[in-house]
């Protein structure tokens, strides 16, 4: 595709498909994004996001002539040639990836060698191999995306790494993307489809991994007296390893890591390799999200008809999305306690509703905390930390903290007559 002209066309306006749209709109080029959901289509004409993302609104409003809204798969084609399909891929029960939505976006698409299909949502290693099969004469190129919720515009603007895959006879194809992010600066990365495809999968995977080794570590830590900040920050001056994704927590969630450490996993065990270490990784990540449970149980035994106060519900800070966030399940293991759990998100709130029926949902952490026998940090979202916690602890029934995510300060936190409880912070917990 050399002709600057053609629009760049995207299938699927969640949330990878809406950032891709209005950042390569934002760059220049006329986008056309098709998506089935008439509602979701009708609220971005009228310059609505369908998505929480810091920045969206100003890319819409600022993008809006280039920026086509269709339900019309004919008015994509028409107007681009290389397709970005950004459906949704969630998790079957047996941890498989769902690609029912790809296969219908593939059925949608005449075989010819005008346009070419290129893949953003995560798909198994050979996903690419099987759709040549049926559409052997529509270009295929995978582009995997590597964008993090809270911060995907800056992501998509400056990558580390542009991984695009593509076999023999989809070349221009892959030029053609390749030519899309140039301007970006990222390294670019050509492989064949399959490399490609797992390049996605294994990166997710090994961030888990390491998430949940800092976690076993943290778990140790609690046990030796050491403190898992510290070991952590030792740790992550070694360029081999380096301080990212080493920070202790009650677990990893979201769109992304659950799904594709899961997705990984199947497609070993299906060409019949058992991945014992992604086993090991998934059962420490669920463990962590209810351990703290046992740090409440720690300090106050029964939580039978206490009131916990949730700070935080999104699975982390600058998003709404509520997928796999350890708050479901710390809410569902309090309340099987007999715990009364109320909660306050700045943005999730609405999301969490529905997966939460049975949650009291506040309008600040202060009303959350009301007459509660302690308060757990699940989501770091900046705000708690300029909260006033001495008035904070003068509302509540026993003044205990537990920070889930060590994002706030023990000494602070102490200073104003808590009880503060980390995760693998032996030395900093207790009073002050």
């Amino acid at each position: 595709m050399t002709d600057n002209r053609d629009a760049v066309g995207v299938i699927g306006v969640g949330w990878v498909g809406l950032v891709t749209a209005t950042c390569f709109a934002d760059l220049g080029h006329q986008v056309v994004a098709m998506d089935i959901n008439e509602a979701k289509i009708e609220s971005l004409r009228s310059g609505r996001s369908t998505i929480h993302e810091p920045g969206i609104d100003e890319l819409l409003a600022r993008n809006a002539e280039r920026l086509t809204f269709t339900t019309s798969m004919d008015e994509v084609l028409g107007r681009a040639r290389l397709l970005f399909c950004c459906v949704d891929t969630p998790p079957t029960y047996s941890g498989d990836a769902d690609l029912s939505r790809v296969r219908a976006v593939v059925q949608a698409l005449p075989d010819d060698s005008e346009h070419a299909l290129v893949m953003k949502s995560t798909v198994p290693a050979g996903t690419g191999r099987a759709i040549k099969r049926d559409r052997k004469g529509l270009a295929y190129v995978s582009c995997p995306e590597f964008l993090k919720e809270g911060t995907a515009i800056h992501d998509f603007m400056n990558p580390d790494r542009v991984v695009i895959g593509a076999d023999p006879g989809s070349e221009w194809a892959a030029d053609a993307v390749e030519a899309l992010y140039r301007p970006l600066g990222g390294e670019l990365v050509r492989t064949d489809v399959a490399s490609a495809e797992m390049i996605k999968l294994a990166s997710n995977a090994f961030l888990a991994t390491k998430i949940s080794f800092i976690n076993e570590i943290a778990n140790v830590c609690e046990e030796t007296g050491a403190d898992v900040m510290e070991v952590a920050r030792g740790m992550g001056l070694d360029k081999r390893i380096g301080p990212a994704f080493l920070r202790a927590g009650i677990g990893y969630g979201g769109s992304c890591f659950p799904k594709d450490v899961s997705a990984l996993k199947m497609l070993a065990g299906n060409t019949g390799y058992h991945f014992q270490l992604l086993n090991a990784v998934i059962e420490v990540n669920e463990l962590q999200k209810r351990r703290g449970v046992a740090k409440l149980e720690k300090h106050l035994g029964s939580l039978a008809d206490r009131r916990i106060a949730l700070l935080g519900l999104a699975f982390k800070p600058n998003t709404d999305d509520m997928r796999e966030a350890s708050s479901l399940v710390l809410a569902a293991r309090l309340e099987g306690e007999g715990a009364k759990v109320a909660a306050y998100d700045p943005i999730a709130q609405d999301a969490a509703r529905d997966l939460l029926p049975t949650v009291e949902m506040s309008g600040s952490a202060e009303e959350a905390a009301a007459g509660a026998a302690a308060v757990v940090l699940v989501t770091e979202w900046p705000e708690f930390l300029q909260l006033d916690w001495a008035a904070l602890r003068e509302r509540m029934s026993t003044p205990l903290v537990v920070d889930g995510r060590n994002f706030l300060d023990p000494q602070t936190i102490k200073a104003a007559g808590f009880t503060y409880e980390g995760i693998g912070r032996p030395g900093a917990n207790g009073t002050g």
